[in-house]
């Protein structure tokens, strides 16, 4: 019998719900800690970003329309399919951050507690951050949180699947929709997420998964007018943090960078406070 030859796999993006090329034809190789080719991701481009934003911005009135009860229950849902492409994922990640199966594995399960943890949060965010004030007339008067917009991600190297969670959930969960850069080194973790969102109830376009290099993209995604916040948490040189502060101070982008990974401050930095006045009846 002779020898089979692997097919290696050219790992496409994830934008509106579909998985193009780059408009830019182009990709780039990434190895194992030993060398060996694994695979070839697409390089994004500045248009693919753009095209990102389109469908995020598109997604957004339904998805933040949806009851708390409905966005729970599609988070969810996704938490279940990781589930059960448990393995795969440790695999992927095994392969790319050189950790055995079973530290791989540790990862896999943290990041799906991390997304179960977050989707929990939906029903809740009002009792924490809403509130009844008292005012002065025959008024009531509410403040309510909300979702922000299109709010953006650049997620870290390293853990490439925690991490991505950690930059997805806490953005979506409250109605944003999100586009996010993934590990530039290890990106196998993102495009097998993304094709678990593609067969998910998840609406198209709430998610959008950009591979590439964060040196090129990250100044579009600071300095574009349609994305309303930005999560730099995965930036690790400090001279590009301060490069997107001051091109996202132009278009008054809310920037923030997280510490911790599990933290409700995660969910309302990105959401807005809404007051509403209603008379009260006779």
């Amino acid at each position: 019998m002779s020898e089979r030859i692997e097919v290696k796999k050219t790992y496409k993006l994830f934008i509106g719900g579909a998985f193009p090329r780059s408009e830019s034809g182009r990709t780039y190789e990434i190895f194992a800690p030993d060398g060996s080719f694994i695979a070839n991701p697409s390089l994004a481009s500045r248009k693919d970003l753009r095209d990102a934003v389109v469908a995020a911005r598109a997604a957004h009135a339904g998805w933040t329309a949806a009851t708390a009860y409905n966005r729970g229950q599609i988070l969810y849902r996704i938490a279940e399919m990781l589930e059960g492409r448990a393995d795969q994922f440790a695999r992927e990640i095994a392969s790319l951050e050189g950790i055995n199966e079973q530290d791989a594995l540790q990862e896999v399960h943290s990041a799906i507690d991390q997304w179960v943890w977050y989707a929990g949060w939906s029903d809740k965010l009002s009792s924490i951050a809403g509130s009844t004030n008292q005012v002065s007339g025959p008024f009531y008067n509410f403040t309510i949180p909300e979702a922000m917009g299109v709010v953006a991600a650049i997620a870290p190297e390293s853990p490439s699947l925690l991490g991505l969670v950690n930059a997805i959930a806490p953005i979506i969960v409250s109605g944003n929709t999100t586009i996010v850069l993934a590990s530039t080194r290890s990106p196998l973790p993102a495009i097998t997420f993304a094709e678990v969102l593609a067969t998910s109830d998840l609406p198209h376009g709430v998610i959008n998964i950009l591979t590439g290099n964060k040196s090129e993209l990250t100044p579009w995604f600071a300095s574009h007018m349609d994305i309303n916040g930005l999560d730099i948490s995965g930036l690790e040189d400090s001279q590009m943090v301060n490069d997107v502060k001051i091109a996202g101070a132009d278009n008054l982008k809310r920037i923030h960078s997280f510490h911790e990974s599990a933290s409700p401050q995660r969910i309302l930095s990105f959401m807005e406070a809404k007051t509403i006045w209603h008379p009260i009846g006779i």
